[in-house]
């Protein structure tokens, strides 16, 4: 990552596979040197209101600890209920009340019912601040976007937290 100054950049989806094609064409666009992106994924929501994970950026589908530290950033700098929701880890509820505690002038997280109500889909993208224009446009067949500023800091603290509990679960997994 260059760049102290972070952006989440949204795309919320009425139809899954519209995300998907954008999702594919937002990688194709970092392949090519457009930009560079820090971490994405796309999420479902059912009719129930369950999300799950359909593909991060390194092309892995998982849950839990499979989803890995990337995965989990981008999850939570979206919404922090969710990854709290998760089996990655109980110390991630702390780190996020501890994050929104410091930044009480900025919101963490978009609203989840606006971006992913549910029966649709989003795709969710940390990017260096100087490229969220060219992500976002990238997301063409989105019902709607939006991209806001995050803090560096609080991407910082929130990978560190998820990589220890990612860790916690791996142990636990083999003992």
């Amino acid at each position: 990552m260059s760049s102290d100054n972070l952006a989440l950049v949204v795309g919320a989806y009425g139809d899954d596979t519209a995300a998907q094609e954008d999702y594919d064409a937002m990688e194709k666009g970092q392949e090519e040197g457009q930009y560079e992106i820090v971490g994405a994924v796309v999420l479902q929501r059912d009719s129930s209101g369950k999300v799950t994970v359909k593909e991060h950026k390194d092309g892995t589908v998982g849950r839990g600890a499979a989803w890995g530290a990337g995965a989990g950033v981008v999850v939570g700098l979206f919404a922090p209920p969710l990854l709290a929701a998760t089996a990655i880890g109980a110390g991630i509820g702390a780190v996020i009340g501890a994050i929104k505690k410091g930044r009480d002038e900025k919101e963490l997280g978009v609203d989840v019912d606006e971006y992913l109500p549910p029966g649709s889909s989003a795709v969710i993208a940390v990017v260096d601040d100087k490229w969220a224009d060219k992500v976002e446009a990238a997301l063409e067949r989105s019902d709607k976007r939006i991209s806001k500023a995050i803090d560096k800091g609080d991407y910082d603290k929130l990978r560190e937290a998820i990589e220890k509990s990612v860790n916690d679960v791996s142990d636990a997994i083999e003992s």
